[in-house]
Parts: structure tokens; sequence; C-alpha cells
């Protein structure tokens, strides 16, 4: 008995030693900046070092990411941002684009009422108001320290320096090439065969910064900039004029918060979908002990995925702009309605997503989103996601002013019941109206522990960003990872419609994957090489920074 005792203690100590260590992150004292691109975190970080604030650095990075990482990071597209400031104040900024005045619900209709193929994802027609400019200046204006010019000086100077192309984004500037011929009248940037390492310039780009930078957030909407480019969006067969342009404006929201154990969760409001799903998510799944289950196991993605089945059936009817549609939040965030949502699942098998709703449809996957998030050295933190929509947007390229614009209109329901480009149904709530902001699955999350910032996440990922969120948050918090690790992790995603767990290829076990479909659960690891890209920061125990940085992407984190 002690020998065998002697043995499996000894075995034990063996397993544990040959037990892979799990990856730390970048790990600073003071501040950090995580995004898709090191040039990027290195201009944030930078302005932090120059005694910026997480907004100063805000600014810094969202628009040096509109230079290294054109693929998502934009002038021509939108965001939000949800903030923690160092007293506990907390906040929302909504920054996403509008349908221009002239559109209507039945735009991309044709004249038998079906959807017309391409029409809301490729080209002029596709493109909404943007927001960014809008709201890299209303963060400024309310909490920025610096001058806006000194923000933006090392972005123009990025721009003009030019960028080293890495091999993923060789890889995708070959692969969306086609398209570039397909929405363009000329030639433009991204023609080129640009190689790994090779430096693409971006002059325009700079000359238009330039004249923001000196003129500041009008020149965009009301300036020299707006009418160039009302004028290209209707040369091109668009609708968006100077009008709308001139009309545009950032809005403050109330964040969706709510708790989960001893966290406190802090997350973004409609029209992003991102806070109230993530709510719904946790709460339903918070009485379920998955820490006992353990990560990835059979139990746990049962659970996680019942959840997301019911989160993103009710995103679906319930949730648009709350500027036109009443939204019943209290009722979709409270711990009540999660767990009568719930009262029919069983271990035993699946429930039917036909039996929540109906409906038969094709998903496609997509990481054509940015995230970055901040915490500078006064305890201020700031996460943010920004998008184009699709990977460069509408493809449609502005060479006069250097900057892709987006194919946001994809977002509304182009006819309620038709899935979008993601997949994902729409319903009355999200259909096209003049001025109306469309539906979002962005993320952008904070969380604290005893009162104090514990962590800043958010992730691209179309309609998986609120699960890859999700699953980061489970990671640290219910199995103990450190925030690289919880970010390395492979990821699964359910969202009502398809009825499929996706999986991130050879992540998961054969043995879990094989009971998941003996109880019924259809599985598909074909189209998901990535789900998310997830960029964040942990508040360790003592006080430091962990960075989680995507391997997924070229992401990095960037502090001091």
């Amino acid at each position: 008995m002690k020998i065998r005792s002697i043995f499996i203690i000894s075995l034990s100590f063996l397993l544990i030693y040959c037990k892979k260590k799990p990856e730390i992150g970048v790990i600073t004292e003071k501040a950090m900046v995580v995004s898709a691109r090191k040039e990027a975190s290195k201009i944030g970080s930078d302005i932090l070092k120059k005694g910026g604030n997480a907004f100063d650095a805000m600014v810094a990075t969202e628009l040096a990411l509109a230079v290294a990482y054109p693929y998502a990071g934009n002038l021509g597209g939108g965001g939000f941002m949800v903030y923690r400031k160092n007293d506990g104040e907390i906040g929302a900024l909504d920054y996403r684009e509008k349908a221009p005045l002239a559109s209507h619900k039945d735009m991309y209709l044709d004249s038998l009422g079906n959807v017309v193929e391409g029409k809301s994802v490729l080209g002029a027609m596709a493109v909404g108001v943007p927001g960014t400019v809008a709201g890299v200046f209303e963060t400024h204006k309310k909490f920025g320290s610096l001058p806006i010019e000194e923000i933006l000086q090392p972005v123009i100077d990025l721009a003009n320096r030019g960028v080293i192309v890495t091999k993923k984004q060789e890889k995708r500037i070959r692969e969306y090439q086609p398209k570039f011929l397909k929405a363009n009248k000329d030639s433009i940037l991204f023609d080129k065969l640009w190689k790994e390492n090779d430096t693409i310039k971006y002059p325009a780009l700079a000359e238009t910064l330039t004249r923001i930078q000196k003129k500041g957030r009008d020149e965009f909407y009301k300036g020299e900039t707006a009418k160039k480019l009302a004028e290209f969006i209707q040369n091109n067969g668009g609708i968006i004029t100077e009008e709308d342009l001139a009309k545009y404006e950032a809005k403050w929201r109330t964040p969706i918060v709510f708790e989960y154990d001893d966290l406190r969760i802090i997350s973004m409001s409609p029209p992003s979908s991102g806070g109230v799903c993530l709510a719904q998510i946790m709460n339903t799944i918070e009485s379920y002990d998955l820490d006992q289950y353990g990560h990835n196991s059979v139990k746990s993605i049962q659970v996680i995925t019942e959840a997301e089945r019911r989160a993103y059936a009710d995103r679906s009817h319930f949730l648009g702009d709350p500027d036109f549609v009443n939204i019943p939040l209290d009722t979709l965030i409270s711990k009540q309605y999660s767990n009568r949502r719930m009262s029919d699942f069983s271990f035993e098998k699946p429930t039917s997503s036909e039996d929540i709703s109906h409906g038969n449809i094709e998903m496609v996957e997509s990481d054509e989103t940015t995230h970055y998030s901040i915490v500078d050295q006064f305890g201020n933190a700031v996460s943010v996601t920004t998008t184009l929509n699709g990977a460069y947007g509408s493809k449609l390229y502005c060479s006069e002013l250097g900057f892709f614009l987006n194919n946001e209109m994809d977002d509304f329901s182009s006819k309620p019941g038709v899935p979008n480009m993601f997949g994902l149904i729409g319903a009355e709530a999200n259909k096209i109206e003049p001025e109306k902001r469309m539906l979002s699955s962005m993320t952008p999350t904070i969380v604290e522990k005893n009162g104090k910032l514990y962590m800043v996440v958010g992730t691209p990922g179309g309609s998986t960003i609120i699960t890859s969120v999700l699953q980061t948050i489970l990671n640290v918090h219910e199995y103990k990872m450190g925030m690289q690790e919880a970010v390395n992790q492979p990821r699964f995603h359910h969202q009502w419609l398809p009825d499929v767990i996706k999986m991130e290829p050879n992540g998961f076990s054969p043995k879990v994957k094989n009971k998941l479909k003996e109880l019924g659960y259809e599985l598909d690891e074909t189209n998901s090489p990535v789900i998310g890209k997830v960029d964040a920061i942990l508040v360790l125990p003592n006080g430091k920074l962990e960075g989680g940085a995507d391997h997924r992407g070229d992401d990095t984190a960037v502090g001091f």
C-alpha cells in the first residue's frame, strides 16, 4: 500500500513536471495597450509615456490602426467604446455608422421582393455614414489631456513612413484583390502584389489626417474631406451626401452592467447586441458548476451552447437601435428571465433551435473587425471595438483620401428572416430606416472584481464576438488561467441558427467531440479556422498588468 502510494505520488510529480507550462503574456508595471498591430500598440503606449491618459491613447491607437491595419482599422467605419475611470465612473460611446437619409427598408430588394445578392456587401451602396472620426474627437473633447495635434502627429508620421507587410497581411491582401477589382473603377494601392517585408506608404491618408489635425472633427464631416468623400461615393453609385456627413454625431450611452459571481461586468449597450447577449448567457450559466465540470468539457460546452442558443434567438427578435425601437432591456438582462429561458434544458439531449424558432440558415464566419484594450498609468481603462464590417469593408477605396469605406449597411435586416453575411437573422427591430444605426455584435467589455479594475477584453469575429469574450472571461474566472493562456485556448460558438456548434479545428479532444455527437449535437470544424482574435488585459494581484495578445493575428501588447 505504502509502495503504491509512493509510486502514485511520484507519477503525479512527473505528470505535473511534464505538463506544458502555460504561456504568460507581456507583463508591465504601469500601463498597456493591446491591439491588432505592434505599430498601433506602440503609438498608443508612447502617448501614455508622454503623460497622456487612456483616452488620448484611444485616439492615437484607433487612428494608427487605420494606417497599420486597413483590413479593419479605419476612418471609413465606426465602433463602440466602453470606459472605466480610476474613480469608478463608467460609460460608453456609440460611434456606429448610420443609414444615409436616402435609404429605405426595401433598398436591397428586387422587384419581386428578393434580396439582391451582394448589393449590401460590395461597393458604394453598402456604405453607412462613417462614425470613427466623430468618435475619437468626442472622446478627446470629454476626457483628453494632450493636444490633439500632438496625438495625431505620430500617426501621420507612420502613414508617411509606411508599414511593413506581415505574412498574414500579404495573404489577406492577395485573397481580397479580386473583390477590389470588382468594387473600384480605377486601380488602387492594394492592387499591387504586396509581399511580406514590403513597406506600404500611405501619403494620401497622411494628407487627410494632416487636414483633420489642423482643422479638427469638422474637416471630416463638413470640410474639404467631406466634399471629396460624398462626391466619391456618389460617383461610384452610392447615396451618401454632404448633408449625411454634416448631420452625423457620436452618442454617449449607458453601458449594460450585470453581476456574475463576485464580478461586475460592464459591456456595450444597443445598438450593439454584445452586452445584452453576454448578460443573458452569463446569467443563464451562473448557477452551473462550470469550474467543476472542467474547461471545454462535455458538460461545460453543453451549458454554454444552450445558453448561447437562447440568447441569440432573443437577439434576432428584440434588438436594434434604441433611438428607433423599444427594447425590453431590464427583462432581457434579468436573472429571472434567463433562468426561465433555460428551464427546458437537459444534459441528456440538445434543445432544437427549431423549438425556439425556425429557419435553416447558412452561416458565414468572419473575423473582420478589430479590438484594442488600454489601461493607463492612472488606472483608467478603455475597451474599444471598431470595424469596417467585412474585410476591407465594401472593398471600395477612396484613393484621394487614402482609406476603405465600410459595408455596414449589411448589418441591417435587408429583409426580416433572411440572414446577413454572418448568418445572423434580423427582424423588424433592425430594419433599414434613415439615420438609424445598424445592430452589431461588438462587445467591448470591462470587468471589475471586488470594486477594482480586473479585466479589459474584446475581440473581432462577427457573430462569434460575444462568445469569444464570454469564453475568455470564463477561462480566467472559472478555470483560473492567466490572460495570455485564456486567450490562447481553442474556442467554440453557437448562435441559434444554424443549429451547429462551430469549433476551432484540432482544439478539442476526440472523446469530447464524440460524446457531444452521441448526445445529438452537430459539430462543424470546417469553416472556423479562427473564432475571434481577443486582445485583453488582466490586472494581476500585485497590481501589474498581463496582456493577452491573440496569436491568431499579428496582435501585440506594448506597455511600460
